[in-house]
Order: structure tokens, then sequence, then C-alpha cells
């Protein structure tokens, strides 16, 4: 109770000083491109010979942003759009000095932004400076797209069915897109949205915006996108209907113990209705997610659950509804969490926007009942508001409901095992400042179960500042040792937390380094007696040169007393006791390579003391090569060290992950990973090969392989052939 008393007056004093940001006006408004309504019939080629591109209106004298944001850019770019009542176009042309040669790392759709010449496209259709969608290629024709929240984060995950084109020349490459007003959301009647235009050039290491943007945010955030301005309303989308059904066939075998594989034969598919022309039902049956990218291994020295992100695609449009709320590590609703290890038999999905400034997000999954561990059969339902209120902020509301159906018929060895239900009601108040360099959070959280001991609450509040040359950011957190999501992300309880960071950079007038500077970020971690448990601390210094690469040094001093037996190695060996107190220091050094690069490398080493009075040595390397654009390969390799008194001694551990991506064209994708952890003595191959036959539309062809090896021997593999369709209206 006492943190209670401790925390409210926190978040009180942050909601206080947040109001008081709150209120601005757009800063880009004057900035507007106006589209015309045409009846002209086009070829998406990426040539832009149409009558329609002699007349339409051009975004031009582009903004530098990086290096430095103070002047307009070199390289000339142009950016028209016009529309039918079917679809919105673009063509964009990006001048370049001849000789300059192109850097293109794949055809692969959603490629990396640092790692390619690209043009990107934000727009905002609701003109809140808060949620959108991107569309953008790179300059050979992979396509990007993506949904777009928190003003200015882009949810990759996310595909659309659209059509787009690039033609490349010696000294230009042009851009040429068509956009289906039924791949995307926005209010009816409204002619004015946000939008701008991002150009990177890794040729001169330039990146460019329409709009004047400060260097030290993305050329992505809302906050400073123009006016796209319609002579007349977008049309009304009409019945909006999309069907996407899936076939597939798999077989396998499994040789480890006590783990059988069967083949099977399943048919299911999603549905996607336009309720509004900015509101979107959902539905899906049997879902299969057999063709999602595998997670990339880590190594886990760590004493908490690691998170991973969701990559299914039901659940990714307008994600950040159900995935932002509260933090990284004090999530009441995370998505992975249904359908662990069990079947999904149906779900259904609302979101999008009510009006122009609130939101909704309601979702509902019914998972299928495991009868060989007596699992129960579970209803998962989320309810989500967001209203915005002054320039770009908004108030957050959000319910989680976990719910065992059948519990009554359980046997009471199994009531003790599965919980009856679980629920999560919250609040938070998220701070946008108008000009983006102010961001800040409140929120409260509590737990609702069969009895008190799921009766607790969490909370937390932060604020954080950016300018061109300071930045800092203070946080507090809270959470009881009852509080309860078992549909959330909460890795620890019981604590009272509190971080920081500040930094300084300077821009020097040099033709090598674009800026430096210092570094502090901390976080310390305290019991309800107010006993520290946990603290970091970290100085550093780093700089960032004109080729994009960098450099940074940081010097760390940490403290644990364990709150439960931990193995230091987490190899399953000897724990160290609870209530022991463990303190080093260590350093970190790592250098990021230039991205223009045909080779790049990025290193890291951790070296310092570790528990017990040991030493850790870690070392990283991811390391990449392309054949442009055809073929890129990548490998990541970690090293540890962990040299430890009895009973541990000396462990050391390989994790290896190994990656080919071809890119035949960009509908036509072969991509393999491979991936050794020493750690839990796995290994593990993914191949997929995915043909794009028409929009949104693939074949996929996916093999699996899991190899456990000594002590624990066995084998599971699985092939897998499934074919989907994107039937749409």
């Amino acid at each position: 109770m006492n943190n209670l008393h401790l925390t409210t007056p926190v978040s009180i004093a942050f909601a206080m000083f947040f109001c008081a940001l709150a209120f601005a006006q757009k800063k880009n408004a004057d900035f507007k491109i106006h589209l015309y309504q045409t009846a002209e019939t086009f070829t998406i080629d990426g040539i832009g010979n149409e009558a329609t591109w002699q007349k339409a209106e051009a975004a031009q004298d582009f903004f530098m942003v990086l290096p430095m944001d103070d002047r307009k850019a070199t390289q000339p770019s142009e950016v028209k759009m016009a529309y039918d009542d079917r679809q919105l176009y673009l063509l964009a042309t990006f001048h370049k000095t001849p000789g300059n040669t192109y850097v293109v790392e794949s055809l692969r759709r959603d490629f990396s932004f640092g790692g390619n010449d690209n043009f990107l496209l934000f727009m905002d259709p609701f003109n809140n400076q808060t949620t959108g969608f991107s569309f953008g290629a790179n300059a050979y024709g992979a396509q990007w797209d993506g949904t777009m929240s928190n003003g200015g984060s882009i949810d990759l995950n996310w595909d659309s069915k659209w059509v787009s084109e690039v033609q490349s020349y010696e000294d230009k490459w042009v851009v040429e897109m068509a956009i289906p007003f039924k791949s995307i959301r926005y209010e009816k009647d409204v002619t004015e949205w946000g939008v701008n235009f991002s150009r990177l050039d890794l040729s001169t290491n330039e990146k460019s915006s329409w709009t004047p943007i400060p260097r030290q945010f993305p050329t992505a955030s809302l906050a400073y996108t123009g006016t796209m301005v319609w002579d007349k309303p977008p049309p009304k989308q009409g019945l909006n209907y999309s069907i996407i059904p899936y076939v597939l066939g798999t077989v396998g075998n499994s040789s480890i113990e006590n783990l059988s594989y069967d083949n099977e034969f399943k048919v299911g598919g999603d549905i996607k209705l336009g309720l509004t022309s900015s509101l979107n039902l959902d539905l899906t049956i049997n879902p299969d997610f057999s063709q999602v990218e595998a997670d990339r291994q880590v190594a886990n020295l760590t004493r908490f659950e690691l998170f991973f992100p969701e990559r299914r695609q039901f659940f990714l449009e307008n994600a950040d509804l159900f995935a932002s709320f509260g933090y990284d590590e004090v999530r009441p609703f995370f998505s992975r969490r249904i359908g662990l290890g069990v079947p999904i038999i149906a779900g259904a999905r609302v979101s999008g926007n009510l009006n122009r400034n609130l939101r909704l997000g309601v979702l509902n999954m019914q998972t299928d009942k495991l009868d060989e561990t007596g699992l129960p059969s579970h209803n998962f339902a989320v309810l989500s508001l967001q209203q915005k209120v002054f320039s770009r902020s908004n108030i957050g509301l959000m319910f989680v409901n976990k719910e065992s159906l059948d519990y009554n018929a359980l046997a009471d060895s199994l009531q003790t095992q599965y919980t009856k239900f679980n629920r999560n009601l919250g609040l938070e108040y998220n701070l946008a400042s108008a000009d983006n360099k102010y961001n800040g959070k409140v929120f409260m959280l509590k737990s609702f179960g069969p009895d008190d001991s799921y009766k607790g609450i969490a909370q937390g509040a932060h604020l954080a500042y950016s300018s061109r040359n300071w930045n800092w950011r203070v946080q507090q957190e809270y959470i009881s040792e009852d509080f309860t999501s078992e549909v959330g992300f909460v890795p620890r309880n019981d604590y009272l937390k509190f971080e920081g960071s500040v930094g300084y950079q300077f821009l020097p007038a040099s033709e090598k380094v674009v800026s430096h500077g210092p570094q502090y970020s901390g976080f310390y971690y305290f019991n309800p007696n107010m006993n520290a448990t946990d603290y970091v601390s970290i100085v550093g210094y780093g700089v960032d040169f004109i080729d994009r690469s960098s450099l940074s040094v940081d010097v760390f001093n940490e403290y644990v007393r364990l709150l439960a037996p931990f193995d230091p190695t987490n190899t399953g060996q000897e724990q160290l006791a609870t209530g022991t107190r463990h303190h080093w220091n260590g350093v970190y050094l790592q250098y990021n390579s230039r991205p223009k690069s045909l080779f790049t490398y990025n290193l890291t080493t951790r070296l310092g003391r570790y528990f017990a009075n040991g030493y850790r040595t870690n070392l990283n390397a991811e390391l990449g090569y392309r054949f442009q654009p055809y073929v890129s390969l990548g490998a990541n390799l970690s090293y540890n060290n962990l040299d430890l008194p009895a009973p541990w001694y000396t462990t050391d551990f390989w994790l290896v992950g190994t990656e080919a991506d071809i890119t035949f064209t960009n509908k036509l994708f072969w991509s393999t990973l491979l991936q050794y952890n020493e750690q839990n003595n796995n290994f593990g191959i993914n191949s997929r090969l995915q043909w794009r036959y028409a929009p949104a539309s693939d074949l996929f062809l996916v093999f699996n392989n899991n190899e456990q090896l000594s002590p624990l021997e066995g084998n599971l593999w699985s092939m897998t052939l499934k074919f989907t369709y994107w039937f749409n209206r």
C-alpha cells in the first residue's frame, strides 16, 4: 500500500505536466499538394507517360534531414499524385548523380530501410498525426507497406493489395504506384489528409523529406506531415469485402520421445469486411500460420522470459490498439499468448476509426481444448478504445478477458493448474506534443481473478524529450505482487522501478563525423520495502560518421540481489541461492559498418565481471554480403564464455544463425535460415519458398527441421505446401 501512495502522486504530476504540453498547431500545415480526379486508364509500368502526369501538381524541392537538417537536399526529387473512382496513383522521380551506383539489398518485400536506396509514402487519412499507412519501393522495385501508429511507428508485418513498378536509369529512378481505396481505411467526406514523402540515397548518405523535419526524428514522424488536398472527397468505398481462403497439406515425422507428428490436410481462411470506410471486420476460421517466418533465437542469460514479436497476419492491422497499451514489459495483452501450442478454432476482430478522433478495437478468439493435458478450451476477448485529445495525444481504455470454458467439468487437480478466468482493466493517457519533442504516458492496470491472489495493480509513467542536441527520458513503474496478466507479457512482479537517460549530441563542421556525444542511462528496481534489488548504470560515448557507420563505447555498473534461485549459465546446472548479492562492472563496444558496402558487419562485445565473482566475455557479429539485387547472405554469430568458480567452472557456448535470401524477382522469393544454439542443444532449419502469383495471393513451400542434440537426441521435421488467394470486391 505504501507504494500506491508513492506512485499515485507521481502519476498525477506527470499528467498535469502533460496537459501543459499538449496544445499547439500542426507544424507543416502550409505544405500542400493538390490531387485531381482523372478518368484516364493507367498502365502501372514506372514510365509515367499518361497525360494526367503532365498536368498533375508536383511536390519537389525536398529538405535534407540527414546528415544535416538546415539545407535543401542535393539530389532532386519529385512526386505527383492523382486518383480515380477506384485507386490512388503516385509517380515519383528521383534524380541522382550519374556514376553513383544504386544500393539495394534484395527484391524482398518490406526491405530494410537503412540498407536500400528507397522512397516511402506516409499517409495520415484521419489527419490526426497519430495513425496511418506507409507504402514504398526501393530502387529496383521491391515493395514496402505497413500500418503506422503512435505518431510514426511502422508495422511492416501488415500486407495489403496494391501494385507498383520501378524503372532505373543512369541518372534517375522512377516509381509508379496504384493503391486501391479498398486497401486502406479513411474518413468519408474529408478532403484533407496528412502526407509526406521520404527518400534515402545511400550513394550520397542523404535522407530527405518533402517537408522539413528535425534530424533527431524519423521521416515517418506524422507530426511533420504536409497536406494532400483532394479536389473532392475520395470515393465512398461501398461494399468492400475480401475473402482469403487457404488450402494446405503437411507431411512430417518426429523421433523425439513423447512427441508425435501427424500428417494433415487443412482448409480455412480469413474474411475482411469493410463496415465503413474506416472500420473493418476481420474473421478467421481454422487459421494456420505455418508460412510465418521463424523466430530468431537469442542466447538467454537473463532470469526472465524473452519477448518475441507477433508475426501472424490476422493480428496485425491496427495492432497498436491492442499491443501498445502499457510498456514493453508491462503489457496487459500479448497476442502470441493466443494459440500457444493449441489450435485456434475461430476468431473475429473489429478495428479502426469510429470517427476522426475515436478508435475502436474489439477482438474475440476461441481456442480448442487439449485432451492429452486436460487444458480446457479458452475464450479470449479484448476491448480497446482510444480517444484523441488536444493536438496529438490520446486517452486509452483496455479490457482483457481470458475465460476457461467447461471449467467446472475439470478434475480438482486440473482446476489448480488452470485458472477459471483472468481479467485486466486499464486506463492510460499518451502525450505527444505537436512538435514531437515531448512524448509521455501515464497508465494504471487492475487485474481480476477467482480469488484475491489475482487482484493486483500495475502502474507506470514516463516523459521524454528530444531536440537537435539534447535528449532525456524519465520513467517510473510499479507492479504489485498479486498483479496477474495471463494474456499479457509481464516477466516480473512485486517491484518499483525508476529509469532514466540523458544525452547530448555535438554537431561538428566535419567532412567525416556527423555527430558525437555522451549518454547516460540507468534503471533501478526496489522491493516493496524500498530496498534495492537490481540496478544498472551505463555511461557511454557514441560517434556517427558521414558514411552512416557508427562507433560507441559504454561502461556499466550492475548489481543484482537474487529474488529466486538462478543458474548463471541458464544451462540446467547448479543454482545460486535466493538473497545472494552480486555486483560487477564491465564495458560494451559496438561498431556498425557503412550500409552501402556490399559487405556489411556490425560488431558488439561485452567484457567484464559476472555472477559469483566470475567473468563473462560476449562477442557478437552480424555479417552480410549481397550480390545485388538477387542474393543476400547473412550470418549472426554470438559467443559467450562464462568463467565461474565451482561448481560451474568454465561454460562457453555459441549461437550461430546463417541466412540465404534469394529474390529471383520481386514476386518469387526463397529464404533459408539455419540456427545452431549450443545453450539449449538445438539445431534448426527453416526454408521457405514464396511465389506471389497475384497481388496478396501466395503459394508457399515450407520446410522445417528441429534437431535436439546430445544428450537429448531426436528430430522433428515437416514439409508444408500452402496456397492462398485474395478475392476482393
